[in-house]
């Protein structure tokens, strides 16, 4: 079952998106949850994760500015991403460390990214 983003987009520096991610089908549970970026002649690097139980993480380049959250009953993941910076621009990915559907569990599941843009 893959995970599907939506959000991305063209945005000047200051300027804010929420970028969100689902599974495309039914599933029976998912874990933790997060979005990496990978920016040109760049490694993929997390920007923020939350568990199931909501606990979150940030790389320090974005805390204080993006947000992220989760709606267990749609299995959902957003990132709101304020008082964006030209060096935000990168594909964002959507990742779940596991995800089960009936007694199918599946590890490392990735979006196919979506692309965000800051420039004036």
């Amino acid at each position: 079952v893959p995970l599907v983003e939506s959000g991305g987009g063209l945005v000047q520096p200051g300027g804010s998106l929420r970028l969100s991610c689902a599974p495309s089908g039914s599933i029976t549970s998912i874990n933790t949850m997060g979005w990496y970026r990978q920016a040109p002649g760049k490694q993929r690097e997390l920007v923020a994760d939350i568990s199931t139980e909501g606990s979150t993480n940030y790389a320090d380049s974005v805390k204080g500015r993006f947000t992220i959250s989760r709606d267990n009953a749609k299995s959902a993941v957003y990132l709101r991403m304020d008082s964006l910076k030209l060096e935000d621009t990168a594909v964002y990915y959507c990742y779940t460390d596991r995800l089960r559907v009936g007694y199918e569990i599946y590890y490392d599941r990735w979006g196919q990214g979506t692309q965000v843009t800051v420039s004036s």
